[in-house]
């Protein structure tokens, strides 16, 4: 199983959110490119990042931070945030970023996965955020009537091949992952399975370890040193 540390950006600077509530920002580190780097040295192949910015504003806001820690980090970038057309994909990828998350187009625009789906294959993955079972979208502030695991199964259909799964309620809140739901949509699609959201300890990188999901997202609980990454990357 793959960690990936994570990073989201406000205003150019590393931050967490409980919930996805914007009004709970916190910065967690005063330089993004320095915080990766320290990852790296944890022995991390990936990071997961965030233009928080870009998800309420709908378009790419802090591209550079991005770019940069593709560029003078060892690390395989991961971003989601912002990304509503093949131009801002195709920006993207063209400037290093290794995989493209796209979140509320999954709702609102399906067509747009199919065809980035088309263009650039397994580079593209979909992030699934969930509460009380349900899609939300646009930094999480809409909801939906879409079960998550309906939502899995369309994009299974579409070609995607990489799905991030967040329980929102569970998401910055050092409460453990949502073990049912993600065996719930393991089980329900043939896409590699990332968690995120309550990630805490060792021993919830283990019981995701046994549940064979592809990768788990880990913030808060780095930050606040609950969990050591080093270790974390070990046992996995």
């Amino acid at each position: 199983m793959l960690i990936f540390p994570a990073i989201d950006i406000i205003d150019g600077k590393p931050v967490r959110l409980c919930k996805g509530d914007f009004s709970t920002a916190t910065q967690v580190a005063c330089d993004a490119l320095e915080t990766a780097l320290s990852f790296a040295d944890a022995g991390c192949e990936w990071i997961h990042m965030v233009d928080l910015d870009g998800s309420l504003k709908k378009e790419r806001v802090n591209s550079k931070v991005f770019i940069r820690v593709a560029e003078e980090t060892s690390l395989k970038v991961e971003l989601g945030g912002g990304i509503r057309t093949m131009g801002d994909i195709d920006y993207y990828v063209k400037n290093g970023i290794s995989r493209i998350i796209l979140g509320s187009a999954a709702v609102k625009n399906p067509s747009l996965v199919k065809e980035a789906v088309r263009e650039f294959g397994d580079i593209i993955a979909v992030g699934i955020d969930a509460k009380n079972g349900f899609v939300a979208t646009e930094g999480w502030v809409e909801k939906s009537d879409i079960h998550f695991v309906e939502l899995a199964k369309r994009m299974e259909d579409a070609g995607v091949k990489n799905i991030i799964f967040t329980d929102i309620g569970r998401d910055g809140t050092l409460s453990g992952p949502n073990l049912e739901q993600l065996e719930e949509i393991n089980n329900a699609v043939s896409c590699d399975i990332t968690a995120s959201g309550g990630v805490t300890s060792i021993s919830d990188i283990c019981a995701l370890r046994d549940r064979h999901l592809y990768g788990a997202i880990c913030g808060k609980s780095i930050y606040e040193g609950t969990l050591d990454l080093m270790e974390a990357v070990r046992v996995c």
